[in-house]
């Protein structure tokens, strides 16, 4: 009797520690099909203000996080088929060649994924096949919390309160000690390129300022040289609004977002560091932080479309809010004339990347001083950001614009006071904004200050050298 056949599909879980998925389908006892398919609604498509859904750096982040995927399924003696298309559609006709009796893969829950995996699952259904799901994305399993997604408290303190000390993080699922290779002769297919997604050669050069690669051994290895190369993590908490360098934050998110690393064995390595290194306020926040994560992803299953919707999931629409293009492109490329805003704008549009500091500052920038719809905001963040996760970007906006989980009405922050506490002497500023070099670190957040007299003698001229502010100086004087 022909072995039943059995497709694992790789989505935001580009791993095989701790795969659930990978796991549910090796202990069916079928013949496993790794496959993983590039969505070209994702990888070339636009977002509703018409930016790249997807920029080039996180695009290649994706692409170095594939290709390690393949290395660790062939050091388990098996491979990983890749297909570009609609996965709908390509998980489907490979199911059908195959005839495989099921797939399985780690659910989604934001709108976009659940079209796609409602898709498949219709489509299988048609021929006898079904979608078998596993859960990859959360620190806790939702079926371990004290009440239902719907019950999920509203205020993060409260979700904390009673979560934390009552529901224990399950330890993660080991690596497979080897995976039996298909024998069904099958198309292995081929990784495509940033210029096959319509990226010039120079954009595809450009994204070596990426600081850290993708893959799950580079996220592995991330977490050994945080924790125990370098003991980063006992200083977390003092570094974690740092702007400049590596180590002055974990720099896991962009592995926790596309599944290269497991919040479970992250959660796991951490307690194991606490107990044979150091357990203090920093290693706590470290974990606070996953606890931030889980919260938004519980928000989003909770409230589903409205946290994209302008109004938020308090459904409440701020009528001060306008969508100025043009005010909202100066905004985009770090021209504002706020060099605390500017060089965080420039960070991300150089590496993809910027710092958690930053994300509140230039977001309530946007929204406080630039009354800009929040919404433009979360999609240029969803279009560069390496770590662009859904439910923790457009929560996050949400929190910034009022309409979120947060029972202040403001979160207002206002821009010299944050640049003075968290950049003094301006390095962060004059990293990113050369033609501010030569201002004195007194001076250096507030350019338009300056009397004609200083612009010559700090070689930095208004409008030449440098934007003027954008905005009414008297709110900044």
């Amino acid at each position: 009797m022909n072995k039943k056949r059995v497709i694992v599909w790789f989505r935001n879980d580009l791993r095989v520690h701790d795969n659930e998925a990978l796991h549910d389908a090796l202990s069916s006892g079928g013949e496993v099909y790794p496959v993983y398919v590039f969505d070209t609604r994702v990888f070339t498509g636009t977002t509703a203000y018409g930016m790249p859904k997807t920029g080039k750096f996180r695009a290649q982040f994706v692409l170095q996080a594939i290709a390690q995927l393949k290395e660790s399924l062939q050091s388990l003696g098996t491979d990983l088929i890749i297909r570009s298309g609609y996965p709908e559609d390509e998980v489907f006709a490979l199911a059908k060649e195959l005839k495989t009796s099921w797939v399985f893969c780690n659910r989604e829950r934001t709108e976009e994924e659940l079209k796609v995996q409602d898709a498949l699952e219709s489509h299988l259904w048609e021929v006898g096949q079904e979608v078998r799901y596993s859960r990859g994305k959360m620190l806790y399993y939702t079926s371990d919390l004290p009440f239902p997604i719907t019950h999920t408290p509203e205020s993060f303190t409260q979700f904390r309160k009673e979560v934390e000390k009552i529901v224990q993080v399950r330890e993660p699922i080991a690596v497979p000690e080897e995976i039996a290779r298909f024998e069904e002769e099958v198309e292995l297919g081929e990784m495509p390129s940033l210029t096959d997604w319509g990226f010039t050669k120079e954009e595809a050069d450009s994204t070596d300022a990426i600081l850290l690669k993708g893959g799950e051994k580079r996220g592995l290895q991330r977490l050994q040289y945080y924790l125990w190369g370098t003991d980063s993590a006992a200083t977390y908490k003092e570094t974690r609004n740092q702007l400049l360098g590596q180590d002055y934050s974990t720099h896991l998110s962009m592995y926790l977002a596309h599944g290269c690393l497991s919040p479970k064995m992250l959660f796991h390595d951490l307690k194991k560091y606490e107990e044979e290194r150091s357990k203090n306020e920093s290693t706590y926040h470290i974990f606070f932080e996953l606890l931030w994560r889980d919260f938004f992803r519980l928000m989003g299953k909770k409230h589903g479309n409205d946290i994209f919707k302008k109004g938020g999931i308090k459904q409440e629409l701020r009528a001060d809010l306008t969508e100025d293009e043009s005010l909202f492109r100066i905004w985009c490329e770090g021209r504002t004339g706020m060099p605390f805003v500017d060089a965080a704008m420039i960070e991300l549009n150089t590496t993809g990347y910027m710092s958690n500091r930053s994300r509140q500052n230039v977001a309530s920038f946007l929204v406080n001083d630039l009354k800009l719809n929040w919404q433009m905001g979360a999609e240029y963040f969803e279009s560069l950001l390496i770590d662009y996760d859904p439910c923790s970007n457009y929560g996050n906006w949400n929190y910034i614009a009022g309409i979120g989980n947060d029972p202040r009405e403001s979160r207002y922050f206002n821009m010299i006071t944050q640049a003075k506490r968290y950049d003094p002497d301006g390095s962060f500023v004059k990293h990113w904004i050369p033609a501010l070099a030569d201002v004195p670190a007194d001076k250096v957040h507030q350019p338009y200050l300056l009397s004609v007299e200083d612009q010559e003698t700090y070689n930095c001229v208004l409008q030449k050298d440098y934007p003027d502010l954008c905005i009414k100086k008297e709110v900044y004087n």
